[in-house]
Parts: C-alpha cells; structure tokens; sequence
C-alpha cells in the first residue's frame, strides 16, 4: 500500500537485509518531530527462546487467551 494512510490509521513495514534477521521500530511521529524505539535481533535463537519459554509457561494451564505479558509475570 502507498500513499497516505487514513487518519488514526497504525501503519508498518517489514525490510530484511544483511545479518538483521529482526528489527522493529516503535515510532510515534507528529509533523514536526518524532520518537522510535527499535529492536534488533541477528540470531533467530533470540525468538525460538521466548517460544520455548512460552510453551513451557502454558503446560498445564487451561485454554484462555495468553499474552508475552502473562509468561513475564507483567499481568
């Protein structure tokens, strides 16, 4: 998709190059500044751990809906 979004619209990108095998950007932009908040990973290691750790946090847990938050023990 090009061009403008609508208004209140959330917008997002995804580029992989060189050893970047993540990268994600948190940017909260105005017209006239913005701030970003960005991640990179170059291993896939990084994301297979918080899946495994997931996975073993949800054993014995009954059905429900699950977020990063609860496995962290932030919710």
């Amino acid at each position: 998709h090009t061009g403008a979004r609508k208004t209140g619209a959330i917008g997002f990108a995804a580029l992989r190059g060189g050893q970047v095998v993540g990268e994600h950007t948190l940017l909260f932009a105005a017209g006239s500044e913005q701030i970003a908040l960005t991640h990179r990973s170059f291993d896939r290691r990084v994301y297979a751990t918080g899946a495994v750790r997931a996975a073993l946090w949800l054993q014995g847990r009954p059905a429900g809906l699950y977020g990063m938050t609860h496995v962290l023990g932030m919710g």
